[in-house]
C-alpha cells in the first residue's frame, strides 16, 4: 500500500501524493529545477540546504544512484519532490534506486504531484517556505507549520555544510577528467599551483577539475580568515558555491576583501555573490531563481553564448557595482548579472557552474584563464 505524503505552501496551497524514501516531515524553502538528468548530482549539492525541491522532468530516478557521482559525503535538501520516480532503474553502473538512496539519507521523496501546477505557482507566487509530510495529513496543520516556518533569507546554512577543518583534496581523477591532450599544459619544470579552495558547501566536482587542470587544492573552511589562508602561500584562491543567502556571511565578505589584491580569485555562484559584496556591490533575491542544466548566458567580450548549469536564489545588482568591476556575463532568461570581473586585479567570478559541463565544455576556459592568472602565461 502506497504511503501519502503532503506539501503545503505558505500561500495555503496543498499538494498530495505518495511517498517514496524517507517518512517523517521536514520544512524547507520549495525551489524547482528543469535539469533533465543529475538528480543524484542534485541530492548530493550542499547548495539546496534548506530547500525542498521540485523536478520540472516527469520521470525520474531512471538511472539509479551510484557512487562515483556523489557531489558531497551526504545530503543536505528538505525533501524531493517528481511527477514520476523509477523504481526500477536500467544501468550497470547503479547500486541503488533513487528511493533507497532518499531512505537511506533520510530524505522525504514525493511523486504523483501535478508538478507543472506546482511549478507555475511558484513561478507566479514566488519560492517559498514548504512542509513536507508523511505523518501529518491535516491541510489546515500543514499550511499553518508552513506559515510558522523561518524563511530562508537572513539565515546562515554556510556553517551547516562547510568544511570543519583544512584538508588536501587527494579524491583520483574522476571519469570527467579531461583527455591528456584538453589538459592545461604547464611551462617546463614548473610546480603545480596551488589552490586554496574556501569551502562554502563546495561539490566535489570542483577541486576534481582544478586537480585535472594541474592544481594541488587544499580545501579550507568557509569561516577561515585572509591571515588564516594567506598563511598556505597558495598561488589563488577559489570561492566555491554554497547555499542560501549571502548577506548574513559578513566573516566570508571581510576575508574576501582582505584577499582582494594579494592573490588571484576565481568564484562560482555563492563564491561570485561573495566576492560582489566584497568589492562593494549589493545583493537582492530572485523571484524563483535560476536552478537547471539549461541555462544560456552570454560572454559579452566574446558575444558567445554558453549553455550553463545553475543553482541559486540570489544576484548581483549591477547598478550598484563600483567603477572598478565590470559585468563580463548576462543570463539571457532574464539579464541578471552572470558574470564579473576586476578591472585592475586578477579577481573574477561567475554564477553559474562551469565545472557542471552543462555545454558541456561552453564554460572550459574560465578554469584556463584562473590557471594564467596563477602560472602568468597563456593557457
Amino acid at each position: 500500500m502506497s504511503q501519502p505524503v503532503k506539501l503545503a505552501l505558505a500561500d495555503g496551497t496543498v499538494f498530495s501524493g505518495t511517498a517514496f524514501g524517507a517518512e517523517g516531515e521536514s520544512f524547507g524553502e520549495v525551489v524547482f529545477n528543469t535539469s533533465m538528468t543529475g538528480y543524484q548530482e542534485i541530492i548530493t549539492d550542499p547548495s539546496y540546504c534548506g530547500q525542498i525541491i521540485v523536478m520540472t522532468y516527469p520521470q525520474i530516478g531512471n538511472y539509479g544512484v551510484n557512487p562515483e557521482d556523489i557531489e558531497s559525503s551526504g545530503t543536505a535538501l528538505k525533501g524531493f519532490i517528481c511527477r514520476e520516480v523509477c523504481e526500477k532503474p536500467s544501468n550497470y553502473r547503479a547500486t541503488h534506486s533513487l528511493s533507497s538512496y532518499l531512505a537511506e539519507h533520510g530524505v522525504i521523496g514525493m511523486q504523483g504531484v501535478d508538478t507543472r501546477a506546482l511549478v507555475r505557482r511558484l513561478r507566479t507566487q514566488g519560492a517559498m517556505t514548504g512542509v513536507i509530510s508523511t505523518v501529518d495529513l491535516d491541510d489546515a496543520s500543514l499550511v499553518a507549520k508552513a506559515q510558522q516556518s523561518p524563511d530562508l533569507v537572513g539565515q546562515d546554512y554556510v556553517k551547516a555544510v562547510s568544511a570543519k577543518e583544512t584538508t588536501c583534496w587527494s579524491e583520483a581523477l574522476s571519469e570527467l577528467a579531461r583527455t591528456p591532450a584538453n589538459q592545461t599544459t604547464l611551462p617546463p619544470n614548473s610546480k603545480r599551483p596551488k589552490v586554496v579552495a574556501i569551502d562554502y558547501g563546495m561539490k566535489w566536482n570542483i577541486p576534481r577539475h582544478l586537480v585535472d587542470c594541474g592544481c594541488d587544492v587544499e580545501v579550507m573552511p568557509g569561516t577561515s580568515t585572509a591571515a588564516e589562508i594567506l598563511e598556505r602561500n597558495p598561488d589563488g584562491v577559489f570561492l566555491s558555491n554554497g547555499p542560501g543567502d549571502p548577506r548574513p556571511l559578513d566573516y566570508a565578505v571581510n576575508t574576501i576583501r582582505d584577499l582582494i589584491g594579494k592573490k588571484p580569485i576565481f568564484g562560482i555562484c555563492l563564491g561570485q555573490q561573495l566576492l560582489g559584496l566584497a568589492m562593494g556591490g549589493e545583493i537582492y533575491k530572485l523571484k524563483f531563481g535560476h536552478r537547471g542544466a539549461n541555462q544560456p548566458v552570454m560572454n559579452k567580450k566574446t558575444g558567445r553564448v554558453e549553455v550553463t548549469s545553475q543553482n541559486h536564489g540570489f544576484a548581483i545588482n549591477e547598478k550598484t557595482l563600483p567603477d572598478n568591476v565590470e559585468v563580463t556575463h548576462i543570463n539571457l532568461n532574464d539579464n541578471t548579472v552572470s558574470g564579473i570581473r576586476h578591472k585592475t586585479e586578477p579577481v573574477f567570478g561567475v554564477q553559474y557552474h562551469p565545472e557542471a559541463s552543462a555545454g558541456p565544455h561552453d564554460s572550459r576556459y574560465l578554469f584556463d584563464e584562473f590557471m594564467q592568472s596563477m602560472i602568468g602565461v597563456n593557457v
